[in-house]
């Protein structure tokens, strides 16, 4: 192997060819990466992330579900005092001594079959309730949407057909569908999980 190849990329400048002294004749560049075929160079990591997951539940969301817990509190009282009622309508429609009663009368336009239907509704409520406060750990962004769902029902279910019990139930569904519905909330259901 000789020097004296023009060809040769190790060999010495040719002679009386020095380099440009930088600043003189040629801007100043930084060099380019060169790009090879085939696919393109990933992106380094984290260019992509938006800020991180969190790992601990955040505190509105955490409020969320302990208001859950408290509408499945009420709605267990609910079925209680639906069921206890409806009871004893049915015992007290026999009862020949409390058909003048004008108390009476006014708890027995609510026929029994109704009482118990909303017997079941307020036990159902109660059950969907438990299942959502239950899923808040583990579920994703459909538990969040249904939760959001269920606050708005129950909020509106709040203001129209129980207007005297419902007044809470409105106030803590609002709490509930505020609470998962923001950002903190967005960002507990979407997290990734492992």
């Amino acid at each position: 192997m000789s020097y004296g190849d023009p060809n040769n990329p190790y060999g010495p400048p040719p002679s009386g060819q020095q380099p440009p002294a930088p600043g003189y004749g040629y801007p100043q560049q930084q060099p380019q990466p060169q790009q090879g075929y085939g696919y393109p160079a990933a992106p380094p990591v984290g260019a992509y992330a938006g800020p991180p997951a969190p790992t601990s539940m955040p505190g509105t969301v955490s409020t969320a579900r302990v208001l859950l817990w408290i509408i499945v509190g009420l709605q267990v009282l609910g079925v209680a005092l639906f069921a206890f009622s409806a009871a004893t309508v049915e015992a007290a429609k026999n009862d020949a001594t409390l058909q003048d009663e004008p108390a009476f009368q006014q708890l027995a336009d609510y026929s029994s079959g109704m009482l118990w239907g909303l017997t079941a509704f307020a036990l159902a409520w109660g059950v969907f309730a438990l299942v959502l406060a239950v899923k808040f750990n583990s579920g994703g962004n459909g538990v969040r949407i249904t939760t959001l769902i269920f606050g708005i029902i129950t909020a509106i279910l709040g203001l129209y057909p129980f207007i005297l019990v419902g007044l809470v139930h409105t106030v803590l569904a609002i709490l509930i569908a505020v609470f998962v519905g923001n950002a903190a909330g967005s960002a507990w259901f979407n997290r990734p999980r492992y």
